[in-house]
């Protein structure tokens, strides 16, 4: 029997409302904003949230001197689309250039690296 349930991942970034308009973009659902925090809901239920972070420093990817502490894999149908939309949405790409995988990864606007994923 489990102890606990996840709630939701929580992501530190410099502005909860610009990056859960991002996520909101890419996922679907609904934000809601208060004082140093986001919550987003997606159409099925699942919660990511945001919060404000002082001096927040972005995740650096390749790094293996340091962490990148988690990713986001984000199954789709079409990569090349996905990669279309997800960069007219502020992301930037980081290990794209082999189109021959299934998977390819990209920094959301806060610097934290996250996978499109064929399904």
């Amino acid at each position: 029997m489990a102890l606990a349930k996840l709630g939701a991942v929580v992501l530190d970034c410099p502005d909860p409302s610009l990056l859960a308009g991002f996520y909101s973009e890419l996922l679907g659902g609904t934000v809601e904003v208060q004082d140093g925090w986001a919550d987003l809901t997606t159409p099925d239920g699942q919660a990511l949230a945001f919060q404000v972070a002082p001096g927040f420093v972005a995740p650096e990817w390749p790094a293996p001197e340091h962490s990148q502490q988690f990713h986001l894999d984000l199954t789709v149908e079409d990569l090349d689309a996905a990669e279309a939309s997800v960069l007219t949405l502020g992301a930037k790409p980081l290990d794209t250039d082999d189109r021959s995988r299934t998977w390819r990864v990209y920094a959301d606007p806060a610097g934290h690296p996250f996978c499109l994923c064929a399904c």
